[in-house]
């Protein structure tokens, strides 16, 4: 038969801290779909993102892969260098990638509205060694992103 310990008044005490640490942590992570934006504006609700110019979108959803100047990464995945970038010269390239993702890149076009996808094009091709100077415009996007479905349904 094993032979459990005693539970000592130290551990009995750390059990009840840490059961009051996660009842505590609980509305906290219940809550993790919305993040805050530089500036503590809501930028995310549920799976739409809300708020954010092309930098805080930026900040927010393209660093954490591209890094915060552009440089890309290698490690856990090869995150290619978005600074001086020759692909960059097409905007509709660009728009492409983000709304539809590209190799391992997830993407964007259902979380991202036109204007925020204009918006995040826009300051990727002026940021990090790019001086592209067309922009792109909502309008434009939304003649790239795909019909929806049930407006393409036979009837």
């Amino acid at each position: 038969m094993p032979h459990f310990a005693r539970p000592t008044r130290s551990r009995l005490s750390v059990a009840a801290l840490a059961v009051v640490v996660v009842s505590l942590a609980a509305p906290a992570i219940a809550e993790t779909s919305v993040q805050f934006a530089p500036g503590g504006t809501y930028f995310r609700v549920g799976e739409k993102f809300v708020a954010g110019s092309g930098a805080e979108v930026y900040d927010t959803v393209c660093a954490g892969c591209h890094m915060p100047m552009g440089q890309g990464a290698v490690g856990g995945g090869a995150y290619p260098a978005l600074a001086a970038n020759k692909n960059l010269a097409s905007a509709t390239y660009l728009v492409y990638t983000v709304m539809n993702g590209r190799k391992g890149m997830p993407p964007f076009g259902d979380a991202l509205d036109d204007t925020q996808i204009a918006q995040v094009t826009n300051y990727i091709r002026s940021q990090f060694g790019n001086a592209y100077t067309v922009t792109v415009s909502a309008a434009e996007v939304k003649a790239v992103r795909p019909a929806p479905l049930a407006a393409t349904a036979p009837r």
